[in-house]
């Protein structure tokens, strides 16, 4: 008997229970739509917020009260070392402890990237009062009149290695020139610490960027194919395999879909490179700061 057939059998039962099915699945629908609209009411809210305090509140220079360090302090240990770092060294956020920030020259270039994030990147917005930003923003100025890390490798040597023996052109790109499979890395030294790029050269599952996905797929006809994955629905996925070619799938052809998530088809250069040739590596891709 056919589902239907065995709902249909049940009489006034099985229209008491269509009822509360198409109830529940309205119910559900509701909640969906509520839930997607959470994120533009909330940022029209925090809009409005933002824009309903003073003025001469929003725009006036940090405030350098030991006060108003204490507390961007506070608020910067809880809501930013996280990512960039108790004392601003980075991590998985952009090192700050820098006396000229590529993406925040001056402190109101600052307070906009604190209020509102950088598009297409890592950093979000904060749901902090202006006083809260330009209490954040006196303390980040602080991290940069640290002495910067030191740099033992010759960066010189590290450009040769990335373009040679490292093979690092084959998957990322530096000034517009090499791969396309791996992370952009023409401003790599501006957004990683050195502990970070250490890190990602030895172990790079440890540092896969948010939302760096490697997926396998395999098709209805049998062919697999390992890539990144650029982009995806809940109809299509777009990606480019790991030779650099870009395919794009209707999920109804594919037999499989595995999204390998933490994963990385990067290898480790610990076997791969000398003590020293890491060092220079790391020290070059420091260098890359992008324009300046």
């Amino acid at each position: 008997m056919t589902a239907y057939g065995m709902v249909a059998g049940c009489g006034e039962n099985s229209a008491a229970y269509t009822l509360k099915a198409i109830a529940g699945q309205c119910a559900t629908d509701d909640i969906l739509r509520f839930r997607s609209m959470r994120l533009p009411v909330a940022l029209m809210l925090w809009c409005a917020v933002l824009t309903a305090q003073d003025p001469a509140e929003i725009t006036r220079k940090p405030v350098t009260t030991p006060e108003d360090l204490a507390a961007g302090e506070q608020i910067y240990r809880i809501q930013c070392a996280y990512c960039h770092g108790t004392r601003g060294e980075g991590g998985r956020g952009a090192t700050l402890a820098r006396p000229r920030l590529q993406h925040a020259p001056d402190d109101e270039t600052m307070f906009q990237v604190i209020a509102r994030g950088i598009p297409d990147s890592e950093m979000p917005g904060h749901w902090f009062t202006a006083r809260e930003i330009w209490q954040v923003v006196a303390f980040v100025r602080t991290l940069g009149r640290q002495a910067p890390q030191k740099i033992s490798g010759d960066p010189t040597n590290g450009a040769k290695l990335y373009a040679g023996k490292g093979g690092c052109t084959k998957c990322h790109t530096v000034g517009g020139r090499g791969g396309a499979i791996g992370p952009d890395l023409s401003d790599i030294g501006a957004r990683r610490s050195v502990h970070y790029l250490r890190a990602a050269l030895v172990k790079p599952e440890a540092a896969v960027p948010n939302g760096f996905l490697l997926v396998e797929i395999v098709t209805i006809a049998g062919v697999r194919i390992a890539g990144i994955r650029l982009n995806e629905d809940a109809f299509s996925i777009q990606i480019r395999d790991l030779s650099g070619q870009f395919h794009s799938f209707w999920k109804s052809e594919l037999a499989g879909l595995d999204r390998q998530r933490g994963k990385s088809p990067m290898p480790s250069y610990e076997g791969l490179l000398t003590s020293a040739e890491l060092e220079d590596l790391i020290a070059y891709l420091d260098s890359l700061r992008g324009a300046q």
